[in-house]
């Protein structure tokens, strides 16, 4: 179970200088057409993220590995990969690397892209209730496939004592190993992306109907 902090505690140091550590950090993402509103929002979450990951180094260690979803490169490459995909989390990875982490091929490219390709089918819809409970079993077990190999990853470069920071989207499927204590960052500005999120949808199909 990760232990959420919207507001970083301080945990005695010795409670964690012996274990293996790993950061979880939300993926928030922003389109060019995203309102205003939401950009203040978005820019002020991966601010206070940046500040969170500071507070939880200097209480319970610096990081050494960044692993990031999505992401089947290693090193400089993989930064300039992410950089694509998430500017804003690109940017806090590439801070801790300077800093001396390691930044990590996280994902399997084959299991990553067989697990997108049935969830775009799933998006496309379905008339026959059989074909999409078909779809969807088949969507479902190539995400275990994949998260399993990114449990995989962290459990093998993750070494005692060492901290790092996973990027990744809500609701994911990872399981983490039993020896890692797990930090669920949630700034408090996380919360008011989804009460926006919430409230937008509300006015979308009250508009429809």
């Amino acid at each position: 179970m990760a232990e959420k902090l919207g507001k970083i505690e301080k945990p005695e140091a010795k409670d964690f200088t012996s274990k293996r550590k790993l950061y979880l950090i939300p993926l928030i993402f922003s389109g060019k057409e995203a309102p205003p509103e939401y950009v203040e929002k978005f820019n002020l979450y991966w601010q206070q993220v940046g500040e969170h990951i500071a507070n939880l180094e200097a209480k319970i260690g610096r990081v050494s590995h960044i692993y990031h979803e999505s992401i089947i490169l290693a090193g400089e490459d993989g930064l300039k990969a992410i950089e694509k995909l998430s500017p804003a989390s690109c940017h806090v990875a590439r801070e801790k690397c300077q800093s001396g982490a390691v930044f990590e091929a996280t994902e399997n490219k084959e299991l990553a892209n067989e697990s997108m390709d049935w969830e775009r089918f799933l998006l496309m819809g379905f008339i026959s209730q059989k074909v999409a409970d078909m779809v969807s079993h088949f969507y479902v077990e190539a995400l275990k496939k994949r998260y399993e190999h990114v449990t995989r990853r962290i459990d093998e470069t993750l070494k005692a004592d060492e901290a790092g920071v996973l990027f990744i989207r809500e609701g994911h499927m990872v399981q983490f190993p039993q020896d890692i204590e797990v930090f669920s960052v949630a700034p408090p500005a996380l919360d008011e992306i989804h009460r926006w999120q919430r409230e937008r949808l509300a006015t979308e199909k009250k508009d429809e109907s």
